[in-house]
């Protein structure tokens, strides 16, 4: 029996349409509106296109908008300014600084200097370390996004036996600070793990977020498993270009019991757990209760 298809364009309607009542709330009972900023440096053409992205679901939900682009030689001191300013104005409620940032650019450097509670990406060191030890966090998008899913598809997730496959700052690391916090017994795994096959066909959840196209194939996919495939390769095939995951879908269908597919799966969860952050950022900056379902 093929696999459920987890839809995740559809719920990542569903979680913009939260978000924008919480938002349409806010604005009501507290006469607040949620702000997210977003910072582009340079004209990297995929960059432009999930800041255009970004920005028209934002207003879509009823936020306010403010994009800030920087020509690619913009000194560091001129972006570390920029930030500065937004983490000072009281408007905005999140800050996002587009990556990849030019070479010239210390990307470390620039991310730690946003201000932890806007900082709606959850990559500055201090939610590393809050989100590693089980605290209160911002915790990164698409992370957050898959465990939304897997929630939503399973319920409760305690006990389960889970692998991710990478381990980068991204996604595979919070992605298993994630499942613990849910009660899953983890393994990170990655490409020198010894015995790979067998680490992932253990699992009753496997998370794939390697970076490879179709690494994983079916026979790797323990029968029923769910398959949250994070991968968002572009290959040629039959001359034509094509988007596919780092599982091989084809065959991990017909032996999981829910998979991903790509595109339409973690993709438009993303920038959905984006809006979703920017409110929880609002929320705790005003003192208001958390949205509910919205947050880890």
């Amino acid at each position: 029996m093929a696999a459920q298809i987890i839809d995740g364009k559809a719920f990542a309607a569903t979680v913009r349409e939260k978000v924008a009542g919480h938002v349409a709330r806010l604005k009501e009972e507290n006469g607040i509106t949620p702000g997210l900023a977003v910072v582009l440096v340079g004209e990297d053409p995929a960059s432009q296109v999930y800041v255009r992205s970004k920005g028209k679901q934002t207003v879509e939900a009823g936020m306010n908008s403010y994009e800030h682009k920087l020509d690619a030689d913009t000194s560091e001191e001129d972006l570390l300014a920029v930030v500065n300013q937004l983490n000072n104005d009281p408007n905005v409620h999140g800050i996002l600084v587009q990556l990849p940032l030019p070479g010239h650019l210390n990307e470390d450097l620039i991310i730690n200097s946003i201000d932890p509670a806007k900082d709606v990406d959850g990559f500055h060191i201090s939610n590393v370390g809050l989100l590693g030890t089980g605290q209160k966090s911002m915790v990164p998008c698409t992370p957050l996004g898959c465990l939304m899913m897997l929630r939503d598809h399973h319920g409760s997730l305690s006990g389960m036996d889970a692998v991710v496959i990478g381990r980068s700052n991204i996604v595979g690391k919070p992605m298993a600070q994630l499942l613990l916090g849910d009660s899953c017994t983890v393994t990170i795994a990655h490409s020198r793990t010894k015995d790979l096959p067998d680490v992932v066909r253990r699992a009753d959840i496997v998370v794939a977020a390697v970076g490879r196209p179709e690494m994983v194939p079916g026979d790797w996919i323990k029968e029923g498993a769910t398959v949250i495939d994070v991968g968002i390769n572009r290959i040629e095939r039959d001359g034509k270009n094509k988007l596919v995951g780092d599982v091989d879908y084809a065959s991990a269908v017909e032996r999981a019991g829910a998979i991903t597919p790509v595109p339409g799966g973690v993709g438009p969860m993303t920038i959905a757990c984006l809006l979703a952050n920017t409110v929880t950022a609002c929320c705790r900056a005003n003192g208001l209760a958390e949205p509910e379902g919205l947050t880890a």
